[in-house]
């Protein structure tokens, strides 16, 4: 959790922040739905996109996740944000949220803005944030603030974890923050009666002979298929119509936005059929593991796969109310320290009703992967093995996340599991039927509904047993695979033999934590590993332990002991023997050392895991935190980033609010940085910032960060008058193991002080940049840049930039249709810089800006533009253009310059990335079809787009896309294909070049990957901003080539106009790269047409409609 400090930009500024930023021109090609590229019908915005935080500031998200901006809510313009990027994920916390966050009061996903981008988070907030909020006891008032604060609205009352599953509209999250929090300033705390608010998160599913391999069949011949036990498989839904599958569902409901239960993405109907399915289609030979057992079908995942935390939660609550014994989800997300409301769930109603939860593991396969809510303490959470027992590749392993605790529980099968298909759903058409009816999947989803069926035929032998009797059962009765206790829990489920088992052990695992380093002195450690007898007769159990060090070898002798080698279990009682770790014994080497209990008896045996972490040399790390009063800090951030040794990618947040917090941390080097907040009611008050980016733990340390130690950064240009809306210092780090950065979104470096400490960086690793931001006026803008590698990150700063290390760029911003308005960015990069910022203030268009941008440190500048047509009801921009100056340019100091966007004619454009592709067997356009008049990538919304391929005359496949990605399936040999497409936009989003029509012709046959020979042409009239020219009058306009036909490549050029729209075409010549044409009359449009042949045969079409306007 972090804690900075510092100030932020006006909320009327949206503030750009692009880390290590490529334009458009220079980037790789996007695919159809992401911002860079031309949306569809349903009138997605275009160009970059926001992402609201729970605190109503958004982040702007470009087309490839990185965040470029940052627009303020109302209210909030003087709260300071900080800006952190590591181990792939940029966080922005407001600093009225950090102590919440580390309080484990507010979700820290709620500002983790590349979680909240992912494409399922995004499209499950798309109507309003999405969140469960929790209450402490009736809340009352709490309830009815929430409920009141703008149009929040409460979807799901989740009354066993008093909670509400809200909904607020974007443009109220700030209202909603009001009233979830109270008090002022980094000392905010949570409202009275709010005990937790989260995210309201999405999960995802987990994706004959594995019957028999867990030993099912000869649990029937014993007599038990599960009948009488209710088995809930909370999924995709169940298709009840499989005959496997037919009078074996007895309830079901849907928790999800689609119409109804049926499974139409078939995830669930083959779970459901592994747990219960009857095999009627298959004349028993797909039968699964309980078939006499019904099933309770609660459809928590859409039918795309993905699910929200509400809703699997009230389908819990469903389940049990229904009568659920087992309740299956092999469903799952990422884990995180702490309790999640869906861990919570899981452990409330196995301790308060008995149901046992039978929960996917994961399909991530690194260690310290097992997902939530499988992390859930009385989870009975499930890894996979193939049909040999050998564990899979993609089976999630421990220790759970926070704690080191042993999960999963056990294994089963889930490799190639044949189990009934959903006909038509996703899944299915992906796979196929193998036999008929039947889907043939791998996943620890495949593996859990194993476990849930083998739960069954043990609540059938024993009606009475609850969660805990079930999951001792079948933990206490796996066969070992030779695995550790992280990767295969106890071992791999044996339901014959778990139905012989009388005796278990609870709790099913002992962990005996982290011993501190050294280890030379440590002292024995014992727990108790309780046996419990459920049968009639008491059992007497012959008891080893064997154990393994962290390399897998032959743990040291002794350093695992029983305290006995026979217990004797009572009847309906219980016993216990100590298990004693002596990690002295282990002394010469670190890490976690694991063991197997086994006690045998009475014809059945328990098997037992635990494990012990012996610390790897580890210190105390001491922060002090003095204030520039030189009291104790009550207000601070502490960042701390393991980067070598023992230490490399382990991340630390300390905070005490006695200014002084201690740490353990494991033996390396570090990176520390500090915000720390002058006064915390204030933060206009200004902030101190201390780097040490070079710290070495190598014994106890205390590092002592004392604010009156900054010095002042003053950072200033020659304009008097001038308003500075924004600033950015930031640093990084970037070597071939280590990528970081830090840094800050202030709205002036006025009382922002800065101090390096602690040893230089010698390496060149070290990366320092100071950007800022001014305005004078409407329409001019100062935007400077400096930055440079240094051994040490600055103790001070000043900079007092002269009108000799400036350029002057003037920018013509252009709208053909009125109402409009427009942002410009500059976004500035040294090089070896990280990241890059910018003012995005919307103003009407057209328009013209005049930015005055450094030339120092061989800074180059990227532009880049959006028309806006208003905003949303909930507050956001509507943008439906947005181009991009291309690669990077360098502007000379004293030197002007002119740059116009958003001007006719709009054209594709072909060249470096964008033009026609062969992949294999795919080919695919990327081409930017409304590319501006000044050959300017970017991008438009459109209306309708069709586009076709033929193969040999052969219509091969068709789409809705406007080559933007769409890939066309194709066969290897050699062939001619015609390409067509077409594009239309509304006249409201610009009145030129509303339509464009191409094709390409050209043969081509299988290559790994080429670009295939089409070209287009470019017309380039002299207009005005809004792409309108003198009525009547002659220009000549230049027609440019590019593509396979360009320069020398040309074999034949012919160009014609309409003034009708196309419906007639009169043929003009080009002469020395131009056109002759009468520019058309007031109000009315003139369109363009060429066809162009290459000297190897292949042909482009292009027709330009309405390509510009005469006035």
């Amino acid at each position: 959790m972090k804690r900075a400090c510092g100030a932020s930009v006006a909320a009327a500024v949206a503030v750009a922040l692009a880390a290590g930023m490529t334009s458009p021109a220079a980037a790789e090609p996007v695919p159809a739905g992401d911002v860079i590229g031309a949306q569809g019908t349903a009138g997605k915005a275009v160009g970059n996109h926001r992402i609201t935080l729970i605190t109503g500031d958004r982040a702007v998200v470009d087309a490839k996740g990185r965040v470029v901006g940052l627009e303020r809510a109302k209210g909030r313009e003087h709260i300071p944000v900080q800006v952190r990027r590591s181990g792939g994920h940029t966080l922005l916390i407001p600093a009225d949220a950090q102590r919440l966050i580390a309080d484990g009061k507010i979700d820290q996903r709620l500002f983790d803005v590349t979680e909240l981008n992912s494409k399922r988070n995004r499209a499950a907030q798309k109507k309003g944030l999405k969140l469960i909020v929790g209450y402490k006891g009736a809340a009352a008032g709490a309830k009815a603030d929430v409920r009141s604060a703008g149009d929040t609205t409460v979807r799901r009352t989740l009354k066993s974890l008093n909670a509400d599953a809200v909904t607020t509209p974007k443009s109220d999250a700030a209202d909603l923050w009001a009233a979830l929090t109270s008090g002022k300033g980094d000392a905010r705390t949570a409202a009275s009666g709010v005990g937790h608010v989260w995210l309201d998160g999405v999960r995802k599913a987990r994706l004959d002979k594995s019957v028999k391999q867990i030993g099912a069949d000869k649990a029937w011949a014993a007599g038990y298929d599960g009948k009488g036990v209710k088995i809930a498989v909370l999924d995709t839904g169940v298709d009840a119509t499989h005959p496997d599958l037919k009078d074996q569902v007895v309830a079901e409901k849907n928790f999800t936005p689609s119409p109804d239960a049926k499974d139409r993405y078939g995830h669930g109907t083959h779970v459901a059929s592994t747990a219960a399915g009857t095999g009627a289609k298959s004349g028993g030979k797909f039968k699964g593991v309980a078939p006499a057992a019904k099933l309770l079908n609660g459809k928590v995942l859409g039918d795309d796969g993905y699910g929200e935390d509400s809703g699997i939660i009230a389908a819990m609550d469903w389940a049990v109310a229904e009568g659920a014994d087992i309740v299956n989800l092999s469903l799952g997300g990422g884990d995180t320290p702490g309790v999640d409301p869906l861990e919570a769930q899981v452990d409330k109603l196995s301790a308060e009703k008995g149901v046992l939860f039978a929960i996917a593991a994961g399909n991530d396969g690194s260690p310290g992967s097992v997902g939530s809510p499988g992390s859930a303490d009385s989870a009975l959470t499930v890894g996979a093995v193939d049909g040999d027992d050998k564990l899979a590749e993609f089976s999630s392993q421990g220790p759970r996340v926070g704690d080191g605790a042993i999960k999963p529980d056990v294994t089963a099968p889930g490799v190639d599991i044949t189990a009934a298909a959903a006909p038509g759903s996703i899944i299915d058409g992906e796979v196929g039927q193998n036999p008929a009816g039947y889907l043939t999947i791998s996943g620890t989803s495949m593996a859990t509904p194993h476990v849930a069926g083998a739960a069954a035929l043990l609540k059938q032998q024993h009606p009475d047993w609850k969660y805990a009797e079930l999951k001792g059962a079948l933990t206490a009765s796996t066969k070992d695979g030779k695995y550790t206790p992280f990767q295969q829990g106890s071992g791999r489920i044996a339901v014959d033999k778990a139905i012989k088992q009388t005796v278990y052990a609870d709790p099913v695992s002992v962990n005996f934590g982290t011993q501190q380093w050294p280890h030379a002195d440590d002292k024995p450690v014992t727990k108790k590993v309780t046996y419990k007898n459920t049968g009639k007769d008491p059992v007497t159990l012959d008891l080893t332990v064997s154990g393994k060090d962290p390399k897998g070898r032959t743990a040291p002798a002794g350093f695992f002991a029983l305290g006995a080698k026979k217990v004797t279990v009572p009847a309906g009682g219980s016993a216990s023997v100590d298990l004693t770790a002596d990690p002295k014994r282990g002394a010469a080497l670190d890490g976690t050392y694991s063991a197997y209990v086994v006690a045998s008896g009475g014809g059945q045996s328990v098997r037992t895991a635990a494990v012990v972490d012996n610390e790897v040399e580890s210190y105390d790390l001491t922060l002090k935190v003095i204030g520039r009063d030189g009291a104790p800090a009550k207000s601070y951030d502490a960042d701390l980033e393991g980067v070598t040794g023992l230490a490399k990618d382990k991340s630390y947040n300390p905070f005490d609010a006695s200014g002084t917090v201690k740490v353990r941390v494991p033996k390396g080097g570090y990176i520390l940085n500090s915000g720390i907040v002058v006064d915390p009611a204030d933060f206009t008050k200004g902030a101190d910032w201390i780097a040490q980016p070079k710290l070495s733990v190598t014994k106890d340390t205390t590092v002592t960060l004392d604010a009156r130690t900054t010095k002042p950064v003053d950072i200033t240009v020659p304009a008097e008058g001038a308003k500075m809306e924004f600033a950015a210092p930031d640093y990084s780090i970037d070597t071939a193991s280590t990528g970081y950065s830090f840094g800050w979104f202030l709205d002036s470096y006025e009382n922002f002080r800065t101090k390096h400490q602690g040893p230089q960086v010698t390496d060149g690793s070290l990366f320092q940049q100071w950007d800022g931001h001014w305005t004078k006026g409407e329409d001019t803008e100062y935007n400077v840049v400096t930055g440079r590698k240094v051994k040490q990150v600055a103790t001070g700063y000043t900079k007092h930039f002269k009108a000799s290390e400036l350029a002057k760029v003037k920018v013509n911003l252009g709208a053909s249709s009125s109402g409009k308005k427009g942002t410009l960015n500059a976004f500035g990069y040294v090089p070896g810089s990280s990241s890059g910022s910018s003012l995005g203030i919307p103003r009407p268009l057209p328009s013209t800006r005049t930015l005055h941008l450094s030339t120092v440190d061989k800074v180059e500048w990227s532009l880049d533009m959006e028309q806006q047509a208003g905003t949303t009801p909930d507050g956001w921009p509507i943008v439906d253009a947005a181009y991009s100056l291309g690669a990077p340019q360098v502007f000379k100091a004293g030197q002007s310059y002119e740059k116009t966007f958003n001007t006719a004619v709009f054209g594709p454009r072909v060249g470096g990335d964008y033009g026609v592709f062969r992949n294999d067997n795919e080919i695919v356009g990327y081409l930017p079809l409304f590319a501006d008049g000044k050959n300017h990538a970017g991008s438009s919304l459109y209306t309708s787009a069709k586009s076709t391929l033929y193969r040999n005359g052969t219509k091969v496949g068709e789409n809705d896309s406007p080559l933007v990605g769409e890939p066309f399936k194709v066969s290897s040999g050699d062939a001619a294909y015609e390409l067509k497409t077409s594009v239309k936009r509304s006249v409201k989003v610009a009145a030129a070049s509303t339509r464009i029509d191409a094709s390409f012709k050209f043969r081509s046959k299988k290559v790994e990957s080429a670009k295939l020979p089409v070209s287009v042409a470019r017309f380039s009239p002299a207009v005005d901003l809004r792409s309108r020219a003198e009525a009547g009058k002659t220009q000549s306009v230049p027609v440019t080539l590019q593509g396979s036909a360009a320069g020398s490549n040309l074999k034949s050029l012919y160009t014609y106009v309409s003034y009708d729209y196309g419906q007639t075409w009169k043929q003009v010549k080009v002469v020395n790269g131009k056109i002759s044409v009468k520019n058309p009359a007031k109000g009315e449009g003139i369109s363009f047409h060429a066809k162009i042949t290459d000297k190897k045969g292949n042909k482009s079409t292009l027709s330009i409609y309405n390509a510009f306007y005469g006035k």
